[in-house]
């Protein structure tokens, strides 16, 4: 920032957009956790199914947020930041709406098909957001911009929560609620401008978002690959042991009645204040690595508490949800560092598909763990455990293998 600038206030219009945008994104994003019984149960399933249609709209949601990663980054850095701030806000928002609607004959095809379009549009407001508040704060300072955007955003799941225990069995208000959060947060739209690094470039001829680029350098596919990786353990937690803590609590002769959703609200509340603690701590250690490290070591000891609580109370097992989530609280972090690895040209790109990449691998965690069950004929615990230390090791290496980007400056391309 030279002289002649002036300063930039850590709560302007670009932070406080993003914060609210993604605070209804993590609403949607996990409303579906939070309400899958009650809804899928209104639908007409039962028993098993209600488990194994779950896990298809889950996965095919990630489906269309891997797609969708891809459309918006590069149209991030074609088009610009806003036009994908706010573009994809306004399409999860319609999906909400639409997904309260669903009925008749072929309702659960109709959740599937809305539930993949609000993953198209969940895929780009957070990349979009974080890169905007990268990009017009000053380097010393994005860190706390990140952190405040992660921590507004991470505590919709808490209000997902709540609606949906007010409204009780009516789960299709719960989907309007979200999407008229969403379209009204469009008429914020008039107060934010476009990055200024972004129209610098923009007014170049150097090519801006070409996804194929991440592909054409190793040292920038290994860049690419492990930004997507460092995030692999907040999504085994969420996806696997938030979603279906009811199974896992059955299963080790958990006292009480386990209800995933408010196990889900429990780590997202938790959540929020490890996204808070792991910013702060970035600023104060100057270090994005280090904190992931020790955010990493608290994820272990929380998994391996959570497949100890054999017999526990339902107190203390949501306790155990609760120190998950503070211990996979570095999703800011992961985003920000994801943002700080490329150029100006590919930033949005990056920031964007990375995040949808490690939550378009639940999916493959899915999988992983289902195949440790039926080829491997682990039991459901062992195999939910081995999943998890799997997870928590690669994005470990992948943390240790990556360069520190706390403080460098963010206005530069990546060449050839």
């Amino acid at each position: 920032m030279n002289s002649t600038q002036k300063p930039v206030r850590l709560l302007n219009a670009a932070v406080i957009v993003a914060s609210l945008g993604y605070f209804v994104d993590i609403y949607d994003l996990l409303l579906f956790g939070i309400i899958r019984i009650k809804s899928l149960t209104d639908l007409g399933l039962q028993g098993e199914e209600i488990d194994t249609v779950g896990m298809w709209l889950i996965n095919i949601q990630m489906v269309g947020m891997l797609i969708g990663g891809i459309i918006w980054g590069v149209l991030g850095d074609k088009r610009g930041r806003l036009s994908v701030l706010f573009g994809s806000i306004l399409l999860y928002s319609v999906a909400n709406v639409a997904n309260g609607m669903v009925a008749g004959e072929h309702a659960i095809t109709w959740y599937m098909i809305w539930r993949f379009v609000a993953g198209l549009g969940l895929a780009g407001e957070l990349g979009a957001g974080i890169t905007l508040v990268s990009e017009v704060l000053p380097k010393e300072r994005r860190g706390l911009g990140t952190m405040i955007v992660a921590s507004v955003g991470i505590s919709g799941a808490v209000a997902a929560y709540f609606v949906s225990l007010y409204f009780g069995d009516n789960w299709r208000i719960c989907y309007y609620i979200g999407g008229g959060l969403g379209l009204a947060l469009l008429i914020l739209r008039v107060s934010v401008v476009e990055s200024g690094m972004y129209k610098n470039i923009k007014e170049s001829a150097v090519s801006r978002g070409n996804y194929f680029k991440f592909f054409t350098s190793r040292e920038r596919f290994m860049r690419y690959l492990k930004c997507i990786l460092v995030g692999l353990p907040t999504w085994y937690v969420v996806g696997i042991l938030m979603t279906f803590s009811n199974a896992f609590a059955k299963e080790m002769g958990v006292k009480g009645s386990i209800d995933p959703g408010k196990a889900i609200m429990i780590c997202y509340a938790a959540l929020t204040f490890g996204d808070f603690a792991s910013g702060y701590l970035s600023q104060v250690m100057r270090s994005r690595k280090k904190v992931l490290y020790i955010f990493y070591t608290l994820v272990l000891i929380a998994v391996v508490l959570y497949f100890s609580a054999h017999g526990v109370s339902e107190t203390a097992f949501y306790t155990i949800c609760g120190l998950m989530g503070f211990s996979v609280g570095f999703w800011a972090i992961f985003v920000t560092v994801a943002a700080e690895q490329f150029g100006t040209n590919l930033r949005a790109t990056a920031a964007t598909t990375v995040p949808n990449y490690a939550r378009g691998l639940l999916p493959v965690i899915s999988i992983v763990f289902g195949g440790l069950q039926t080829s491997f004929g682990f039991s459901y615990l062992a195999s939910g455990l081995i999943t998890g230390i799997i997870c928590i090791v690669l994005a470990f290496v992948a943390a240790f293998t990556m360069r520190e980007t706390f403080g460098i400056d963010l206005d530069y391309i990546e060449e050839n």
